[in-house]
């Protein structure tokens, strides 16, 4: 990795515990992120976050600064609408940028696009159930859960493969509407916080995830906007999707069926065993990935992004 690319993920870092929120769950998977990418963390452990004052001197041109920029407001919004402790962190980062109002207000409404979908399934969440009789017995048959995760990991796998960074943004609440749907088939009745800590129990932080994403998508040079036009001509772009396709499939898929046990159990699994659960999942979701990646290859070439969200929102 270059030492710019070094220079964005460490922000992401930054950006994501901003809100001083973070639980040190989430602060070791932002560390096992770093390490897999060879990035000093040491400011996840910073009492308050601090940024370099030669920042953007490690990111000589308007390309890299206008990256890191998009990289924070996603992570900020990652779990919905950037806080004021968030909106502080990033008026800071504008001012060391030098980012123009113009490019942090088309950056923020883009993020916030994103952010609105997740909290219209938040709230959405706390509607009722369709059957409060108790039953674990699902609403729908096994087949048709079955077919819903299968294609829900095929559809945040084939999002991996398009170079617009708010297609990656909208796996978060794809998954999260996932969880949602399986738990109401079983009767359960949720709310977003719920939810939250479902996936954060699998390891699944919402603004690890982004910065994972990123990081590697930083790597491969597959961003449009800003870290296209800083990276899009690096070797691997190709190479980079392709991973990331894979991961947010094997993913997705663990998820869905583990959130299928749990709910089916009447969320009577130990957090280790979840843990445990899941993992199992994702190796044979990774075996199974082969069978069905010529199908998310396709599944991409016609994906409209927009329409995606359209239809998380009105779910």
């Amino acid at each position: 990795m270059t030492k710019e690319a070094e220079t964005l993920v460490q922000i992401g870092l930054a950006a994501a515990v901003a809100d001083g929120q973070a639980t040190e769950q989430e602060k070791a998977r932002l560390r096992e992120i770093a390490r897999s990418r060879g990035v000093d963390a040491s400011v996840l452990d910073a009492t308050s976050v601090g940024l370099p004052a030669d920042l953007a001197a490690r990111l000589p041109s308007d390309e890299a600064c206008e990256a890191a920029y998009e990289l924070a407001v996603a992570v900020c919004n990652a779990d919905g609408v950037a806080n004021q402790a968030e909106e502080r962190f990033l008026a800071g980062l504008r001012g060391m940028l030098g980012i123009s109002a113009e490019t942090a207000e088309q950056l923020r409404l883009r993020a916030a696009e994103v952010a609105s979908v997740a909290r219209v399934a938040d709230v959405a969440s706390t509607s009722p159930p369709p059957s409060t009789s108790g039953s674990t017995s699902p609403a729908t048959g096994p087949s048709q859960l079955d077919d819903l995760i299968l294609q829900q990991a095929k559809l945040t796998g084939a999002l991996e493969l398009l170079p617009q960074s708010l297609a990656s943004m909208a796996i978060i609440p794809l998954q999260m509407r996932l969880v949602y749907t399986i738990g109401q088939s079983y009767g359960q009745t949720l709310d977003g916080g719920q939810v939250t800590d479902l996936l954060g129990t699998m390891g699944i932080g919402m603004a690890a995830q982004v910065i994972d994403d990123f990081a590697r998508k930083i790597v491969g040079g597959v961003f449009q906007g800003a870290l296209g036009r800083l990276l899009g001509g690096l070797v691997g772009g190709v190479a980079g999707a392709a991973t990331g396709a894979a991961t947010s499939f094997a993913t997705t898929y663990a998820l869905g069926h583990a959130a299928r046990q749990y709910y089916a159990q009447n969320r009577n699994l130990s957090t280790d065993d979840l843990r445990a659960l899941f993992e199992r999942l994702k190796n044979e979701a990774t075996e199974l990935y082969p069978r069905v990646r010529g199908q998310i290859e396709t599944q991409a070439q016609g994906l409209d992004v927009q329409q995606i969200l359209r239809s998380v929102g009105k779910a």
